[in-house]
């Protein structure tokens, strides 16, 4: 059976803001019955851009990660509100805004944060994947339909299908030890929960110092190598996706007609090295 099922490119999000706006387009001042009371003007936001930055100056990188209802196959809030929640078949989950009515503790039955209580409507609320403009046709929800960069894009496919586009494309789900088998899929999701080890390298020519592109950085853990990279035409360079707190590195750094250098770098969060100089 095929379900509707979300894509997340954080590489892509440039934090414009767009989708949140569709969504406030569509739902503040609307009423649609069955699926959603009107969306507060202020307080809510159903698709949320969460922000990161990592690193030191002048070596900085900052990501962005749109967060929503990740209309879980297994979802806690269905389990926490007896009946007021539902999956429906094309894997959306709805909160049925007459059921849920005067029940507050619902915001809390999400551990992903995506419950709103909306105090005049008396009712708890958030994304629906625009249920009401897919029953009329649409083939995307507002907010993939107004992201100008391609951040968002859905997919209407079987699980089995969609199991081969998450290994073809690397997809992976936001807090995997929650174990509720969420339809929205991550793409690039190191930028926001890894960390990078970057430097620059210069060389001495005959004094002068210069930039030295091209130099092979390779890092090892534990005598164990574990990628290599090549310095730009600036020598910055940067190893990424590497876990927090994950102990000592070591880094060689080699170009042709200099010595080899050899640094050690304590990793805990992305960690700028500065200039390493070969001479």
């Amino acid at each position: 059976m095929k379900q509707w099922h979300l894509i997340i490119d954080v590489e892509k999000c440039v934090d414009c803001n767009n989708c949140f706006l569709a969504c406030k387009d569509e739902h503040v001042d609307n009423d649609w019955p069955g699926y959603t009371r009107p969306q507060p003007r202020h307080g809510h936001r159903w698709i949320n851009i969460m922000r990161t930055e990592r690193g030191q100056y002048p070596i900085i990188d900052v990501a962005y990660r749109p967060t929503t209802c990740m209309h879980c196959q297994d979802a806690p809030c269905i389990k926490a509100a007896g009946g007021s929640i539902v999956k429906r078949p094309d894997g959306v989950v709805l909160i049925d805004p007459d059921k849920a009515k005067g029940r507050p503790e619902l915001v809390k039955a999400c551990p992903y944060q995506a419950i709103w209580w909306n105090e005049e409507q008396d009712v708890p609320q958030k994304c629906t994947f625009c249920a009401h403009l897919l029953d009329q046709g649409w083939k995307k929800p507002r907010c993939v339909q107004a992201c100008p960069t391609g951040a968002l894009k859905v997919e209407y496919v079987a699980d089995a299908e969609m199991s081969r586009i998450c290994q073809t494309n690397n997809l992976e789900v936001l807090q995997p030890e929650y174990n509720t088998q969420p339809r929205v899929f991550y793409q690039n999701l190191y930028r926001f929960t890894k960390c990078f080890i970057a430097g620059s390298v210069a060389v001495n020519n005959n004094g002068v110092i210069d930039c030295a592109e091209g130099v092979r950085i390779t890092l090892f853990s534990d005598r164990e190598k574990l990628s290599a990279v090549v310095a730009d035409n600036f020598g910055d360079f940067k190893i990424d996706n590497l876990p927090g707190n994950s102990g000592q590195y070591s880094l060689e750094i080699e170009k042709s007609g200099f010595k080899k250098a050899t640094v050690t770098v304590e990793l805990t969060t992305s960690q700028n090295i500065g200039t390493v100089y070969l001479g």
